[in-house]
């Protein structure tokens, strides 16, 4: 619970340091601008807010690694949903209502995650989870946006510490093996997911588990 606060409060606090042109700047995710991406954390707030008041009595279904649908497929950036949050980005026109938003919507979604009780459950996506293990599955979520969001933007402060090492933590669980120790998280992070690909010497060290990446997260 601590983690998705901190993890949180770092990505809106990146988004609302930004100044307007950088939000015409390419991020991390294929085909979306930075202020596509920030458009998208809005809509992840949304999302918080309606599973947290979303409760149910039915047992666990999955826990904070088993959330995520994995795919071997990078997205192309031409998915319908991926478009639309394009063309609301953009409706936005100025760069300050953008930050007002997520701010505003952010804001209660953290406020939400701190009032709940971790031994709920909850269900989202015909899933069912704890909202511990449903706020930790976003700790991924938020870490791996910051990373996005800082992908073009050099000197930009990275994600806590602790919260690129709990990702970490996640994303070694899914693939069921380790990344190699010497690799810093944001590394493991990226290779991991697909936001770069390997250089030689890396795709040497990952070994056989070279050819199970990148896992592809949604």
């Amino acid at each position: 619970m601590d983690l998705f606060s901190r993890s949180w409060t770092a990505l809106r606090t990146a988004v609302a340091g930004l100044p307007d042109e950088d939000f015409a700047r390419p991020s991390g995710c294929t085909g979306w601008l930075v202020r596509d991406l920030a458009c998208h954390l809005v809509i992840d707030a949304q999302d918080v807010l309606i599973t947290l008041v979303t409760p149910t009595t039915a047992e666990p279904t999955h826990d904070a690694v088993t959330y995520w649908n994995v795919s071997d497929t990078p997205p192309a950036g031409d998915d319908p949903l991926d478009a639309l949050t394009v063309r609301l980005a953009a409706a936005y026109e100025e760069p300050r209502l953008l930050k007002f938003h997520l701010d505003d919507v952010g804001s209660a979604a953290g406020r939400a995650a701190g009032l709940a009780d971790p031994e709920q459950r909850v269900r989202t996506q015909d899933m069912v989870l704890t909202v511990g293990d449903y706020l930790s599955a976003y700790v991924l979520e938020w870490t791996l946006h910051h990373l996005d969001l800082i992908a073009h933007l050099p000197g930009a402060a990275e994600p806590p510490a602790e919260c690129l090492a709990r990702s970490r933590a996640v994303l070694e669980a899914i693939v069921g093996a380790p990344f190699p120790p010497s690799w810093p998280d944001p590394d493991a992070l990226r290779v991991g997911t697909g936001r770069r690909p390997p250089t030689a010497a890396e795709r040497t060290e990952l070994g056989p588990l070279a050819g199970r990446l990148p896992l592809v997260l949604g």
